[in-house]
């Protein structure tokens, strides 16, 4: 199931998108690579969608505490 991204264009994040019912938040950065954390929970997805630096809440919140898996 394709998780529908949204596009962000800031702190070389290119897009991103949350699979709610899965717990997953699928990002894309500005190299084209594509990866998907998983067991994120819903306020830190909304947290990062929604921030005006998502690229520090990414640093701070998601990247080293949530498994992740390299789509591309």
């Amino acid at each position: 199931m394709a998780i529908e991204r949204k596009p962000i264009r800031r702190g070389g994040i290119k897009s991103a998108g949350y699979d709610r019912a899965n717990r997953i938040l699928e990002i894309e950065f500005d190299n084209g690579s594509i990866v998907q954390h998983t067991a994120v929970g819903e306020e830190i997805a909304r947290r990062f969608l929604t921030s005006a630096s998502p690229a520090s809440v990414y640093k701070d919140t998601i990247q080293e505490e949530f498994t992740v898996r390299r789509i591309k």
